[in-house]
């Protein structure tokens, strides 16, 4: 059924386990006898290396099989190889902090302007490296399954009309930009429904990256690659989620898999297969 492939790119939660604190063993049964035959595997995910697999990824794999392996985490944040068994970072686009604070100021500022004119209430997680996110569903608890949920879209449409959010996701995106514009900072708003993520980085400066060192290392072509994800799904017409970023340049000769049931529109050439984690592992075990 599928084409064999010499680098597979790959989201974590929701697309390789179902969530972050699932068990990894199937995920790592389906990927070691790739990595022993020299396939490059490379997990793109917007969460740091403490959260995949327990923060002891490396532990399931040889050294060997560990030279085939890489990481682009964070929102473009982090991007590792491996070296002796042991995760190093080849690319860090973490930024300083006083830029970090700045992105703070405009996620804080977004907060006040939706509170202030519509009274809309969100929440911020100010933690992460290189970004923040927006809570905009905070009555809605994903638990451990967090990436979007099949309702979640139709819910948000419907509480920004009710708080008079007419322009919808768009709106929301175009607040950012214009509030990081403010302060001298171009941002790069993400949404996957429950959370407007804003940032300098996204994930299309991890695949880049990766494919820039196994391109240069291992000569493999784009077309060689092959993308998967469960967060295409378009949020609102033009506005696609965080797996979308894999798509760049460099990358789009590659071919592009979405296995979420959400319905709505990808972007152009990213084929929607369904069938969850469970799917993504049968496509890695069908690999020869």
């Amino acid at each position: 059924m599928w084409k064999n492939y010499k680098a597979i790119f790959f989201d974590w939660d929701g697309t390789a386990v179902m969530s972050r604190k699932a068990p990894a063993d199937e995920a790592v049964q389906a990927m070691k006898p790739l990595l022993q035959k020299g396939v490059k595997l490379a997990i793109i995910s917007g969460t740091t290396i403490e959260n995949i697999a327990g923060g002891k990824l490396e532990s399931y794999f040889t050294k060997a099989e560990l030279e085939n392996l890489y990481l682009g985490l964070g929102r473009g944040a982090y991007n590792y190889a491996f070296r002796d068994g042991k995760p190093y970072i080849f690319k860090n686009m973490v930024p300083e902090k006083e830029e970090l604070l700045t992105i703070h100021r405009i996620c804080f500022e977004i907060h006040e302007e939706l509170k202030a004119r519509y009274d809309f209430d969100t929440d911020i997680v100010f933690s992460r490296p290189n970004y923040c996110k927006i809570d905009l569903m905070v009555s809605n608890q994903r638990g451990e399954n967090l990436f979007m949920q099949e309702d979640e879209l139709g819910s948000l449409k419907v509480s920004l009309t009710e708080h008079g959010i007419t322009e919808g996701l768009q709106g929301l995106m175009n607040l950012a930009k214009e509030i990081g514009k403010k302060y001298g900072v171009e941002v790069l708003p993400t949404c996957d429904a429950k959370y407007l993520e804003v940032g300098t980085t996204s994930k299309s400066d991890n695949v880049d990256s990766i494919f820039a060192l196994i391109s240069k290392e291992s000569g493999i072509l784009p077309e060689e690659c092959t993308y998967w994800g469960d967060e295409y799904v378009g949020i609102e017409k033009g506005i696609f989620g965080s797996d979308s970023f894999m798509k760049t340049e460099k990358t789009a000769k590659g071919d592009f898999f979405d296995v979420s049931e959400v319905n709505g529109e990808r972007p152009q050439g990213v084929q929607q297969i369904g069938g969850g984690v469970a799917q993504f592992l049968n496509f890695l075990k069908d690999q020869k």
